[in-house]
Order: structure tokens, then sequence, then C-alpha cells
């Protein structure tokens, strides 16, 4: 199994490990009846498991995008870990074969495609900064560094591409920017990490840590400077939004507690949740981690990153059906 080596923005404090006995060689568990999960990685393709930490209390896990799906819905990009450097593969979704590699850098954290599908922006840790750059969705290595001299992290294109979203570290808080492609302008917006972009241009979604040290999901409007709290609880944390491609759903990582006798194991699911808050629901239960959720582009599936399936708790990129009341 491999992990992402840098850790990035990870909700709560900085806790001491607890261990639980999982069986991650089960696909299933009976509360995910209904679901069908598709395993689309191999062992062979060395998926990144991001890095989660737990206690008695509570758990921290990388909230960061690691994988993504082309525009046409035909190639699952992830990121892989092979001769000590942390690269993003591709690989075609329609037919077997081996993934493809698209970067060739040292550490590369997070990414996403372009809305039209040929570019990925990416960010990767450079001595002590994370910098971020854009390169070809399908050939060469060229680079366009984008941002320097920061801890920069979490890039996503607006719809029409023409800016690109990200989170940048600021001493103990983030806070949400972009960067216009056409002028090389940046701007800075509001507090927030993990930007998801939707239908409206002048708004984004994002995640801040509230008073308790859990995160919300928010949406944030630059232009009417509205700021609307979506999800939110004192005891459970909440990552990672993404937008279905239809604009009604969001899907999203949440801290679930499992309950085992006297004591309590803190596990990372998948929820989901209308645009507005309403039809919260829990969609994955099982014991093992499961992160960085994105829709195929007709909405019908998730991908999502799990050691679920694996005696050995090898990570796996995972596609299950997406099942609502």
């Amino acid at each position: 199994m491999k992990k992402i080596a840098v850790l990035l923005f990870v909700l709560g404090l900085s806790v001491p490990a607890i261990s639980q006995t999982v069986d991650y060689s089960v696909v299933s568990v009976p509360e995910e009846s209904g679901i069908d999960f598709t395993r689309v990685t191999t062992e062979n393709d060395y998926v990144c498991m991001p890095i989660v930490t737990r206690s008695r209390t509570g758990i921290n896990w990388l909230t960061n995008k690691i994988i993504d799906v082309s525009s046409d819905g035909s190639r699952l990009a992830f990121l892989s870990m092979r001769n000590n450097a942390t690269n993003i593969f591709v690989k075609d979704i329609t037919r077997q074969g081996p993934a493809v590699q698209r970067t060739n850098r040292k550490a590369v954290l997070d990414f996403s495609y372009s809305p039209n599908g040929r570019y990925i922006a990416f960010s990767e840790a450079v001595a002590k900064n994370n910098v971020i750059f854009q390169t070809d969705a399908s050939s060469g290595f060229v680079c366009r560094q984008i941002t320097s001299g920061n801890n920069d992290y979490s890039p996503v294109y607006s719809n029409d591409g023409s800016r690109i979203f990200f989170a940048r570290q600021e001493s103990k808080s983030a806070s949400i920017w972009s960067y216009d492609i056409s002028d090389n302008f940046l701007s800075s917006y509001s507090t927030g990490m993990n930007p998801c972009t939707i239908d409206d241009p002048n708004a984004v979604l994002c995640v801040r840590v509230n008073g308790y040290g859990k995160g919300e999901i928010w949406k944030i409007n630059f232009m009417t400077g509205v700021e609307e709290c979506i999800i939110s609880d004192t005891e459970k944390s909440f990552t990672t939004p993404s937008l279905s491609p239809d604009g009604n759903w969001i899907v999203f990582i949440g801290s679930t507690p499992i309950y085992t006798g006297s004591s309590t194991y803190w596990n990372t699911d998948i929820y989901a949740c209308r645009t507005d808050g309403t039809h919260f629901m829990q969609l994955t239960y099982h014991a093992a981690d499961d992160l960085s959720p994105e829709w195929s582009k007709d909405g019908k599936y998730i991908y999502f990153i799990s050691q679920r399936g694996s005696g050995e708790g090898s990570a796996n990129v995972w596609r299950m059906s997406f099942v609502y009341l």
C-alpha cells in the first residue's frame, strides 16, 4: 500500500494513532445493500492512499482531491507512487489495460482536469513550498508554472476554463484564490479550502473549519458576499465536496463513529446531499476508509479511493452506483 508522502490540511489537532482490526477483504457491508461496487484499478497501479490518523475521540485525513475523470468520461486519473515519486497516471476505463504516466515530477499532491479535457492542473511539493502547475492532459511533460513562493494546493478549473481556483495555506488558516489563465492575475476571495466550482461563475463550494475543529461545507458567492453554510455538525467533519454533473447533488467525505463495545472507532465514509443541504445521507459504511470522491460524467456513479476488497489493505479506485431515495 502506498500513501501520499506529504500531508497538507487535516482536520482537528495532532492525535495519537489508534488501531482497529478491519477485514479489508470484504467488498461491501449489509448497510450498503443496493449499491454496486466495481474495482477499477489493480494492485499493479500502486494507487496512493491518503494519510489517515485516528484517536479515541476523532480522526484526521488528507482532504485533497487525488482522482478525477476526463471530460468525455473515458479516462480515470489518479495518483500513483512508483520509484519514490508520486505522479499522475491515467487509465482508460472503457477497456482493460495498464495506466499511463502523465506527469514526470517528484511529489505531485493533487490535481484536476480542465472542463474541455485538454489540460491538467496539479500541485507539487517543491522545496518548502507547494507549487501549482498546468500540463497537457494527453501528451508531453512540459509544465506551465502557475504559482510560486507559497503553499498552494487543490487546483480546480472554473466551468469555462478561464480560471484556476486553489487553496493557499497562510499561517494557521487557508484561503481561496484564483488565477486568471489569460492575464496571470491572482485574486484572493475568502477563507476556506477544497474549492469546488459550481454553475454560478461567481461562487464556489469550499470547506471551513468551525470552532470545534470540524470541517463544514460552505457556498461562497464572491460577487454578492453571501456565505452560506450547507453542511455542519458539532461532532463530525465534512470535506472534499464534488458537485454532480446535473448540479443537483454534492458528494463529500465525512467522519463516522463505529461503536465497538466500550470504544469508538472513527472512520471516513462517503456522504451526499442536495445542493441546499437537504436529503442528507450516508452512502458507505465499510470500516475501510473511503476518500476522494468524484462523479462519473453521467452522474450515475461515484469514483473513490478505498482499501476495501483487498486482503492486504491495498488502496484502489472503486466505482459505486449512486443510489438515492
